[in-house]
């Protein structure tokens, strides 16, 4: 069946968003973290592209970028690419690491493009792993509180006014306001907080407490572990802390 054409955006703006193959985790530590946005830093020169946004999860990455001389699609390819031969030497593993096509929206106007900044500053928020914004080290956030030349930031603090003192205290609270943001893959991409994510195991596995998924037979453990992931979405890293299972044994499954 062929692949539906992407929607091309007129002002040249995009969401973008990669997930992991199989929910697989594409950032297990700080480094690889660190090496992904060295990877924008570095095709953000050779592909000439306006960096608003990211945000780097578990297993998957939220962008907010503009084209600059090279199509979306071949600085995709070109990130994608880089990290994914740097990370399978890293782990001394082979093939795909990012799930089919990367998925993309195109942003048309201010206000939705205010939308999707705030919606991929929130996502660790919404996921449950920080209070603020400010405290998840893997957004580009404080680039537009402390000026980087390694964030466009003057597109969007624009929109709040031309002091940019002012822009920027208005960029705050607007980040920061409560919402219900709607944006791309929102249902797909969204994880459960830790409370929601104990509850859940206790249900699907029947057990009185999280660590009781650690008794059950291989068999039936590995079960609940794969329907964990695939149908609720719950992550490799969140499983393991709840659970007490090693995190190799649950990658595998």
């Amino acid at each position: 069946m062929p692949r539906t054409s992407r929607i091309k955006s007129k002002s040249g703006i995009y969401h973008v968003v990669m997930r992991g193959i199989n929910r697989q985790i594409i950032f297990g530590d700080e480094e690889d973290n660190l090496k992904f946005i060295q990877t924008l830093q570095k095709y953000k020169e050779v592909c000439e592209y306006s960096l608003y946004a990211y945000c780097l999860m578990e297993n998957h990455v939220h962008l907010l970028l503009k084209e600059g001389k090279e199509s979306l699609g071949t600085v995709m390819r070109r990130i994608c690419g880089s990290y994914v031969l740097w990370y399978n030497k890293k782990y001394d593993r082979v093939g795909y690491l990012f799930q089919d096509r990367f998925k993309s929206e195109p942003v048309e106007n201010d206000a939705y493009f205010l939308t999707v900044l705030r919606y991929i500053f929130q996502n660790p928020i919404k996921a449950g792993i920080v209070m603020k914004i400010e405290n998840y080290p893997w957004t580009n956030y404080l680039h537009y509180i402390k000026k980087t030349h390694w964030t466009d930031t003057d597109y969007a603090l624009g929109i709040f006014g031309s002091d940019r003192t002012e822009a920027v205290r208005k960029f705050i609270d607007y980040v920061n306001e409560e919402n219900d943001d709607m944006c791309l893959e929102l249902r797909e991409y969204r994880t459960l907080n830790d409370s929601d994510a104990i509850k859940l195991i206790k249900d699907i596995c029947k057990v009185e407490h999280v660590q009781d998924l650690r008794k059950l037979g291989v068999q039936q453990r590995n079960f609940f572990i794969k329907t964990l992931k695939e149908k609720h979405n719950l992550s490799i890293r969140q499983i393991e802390r709840l659970t007490g299972i090693n995190r190799g044994i649950i990658q595998r499954i």
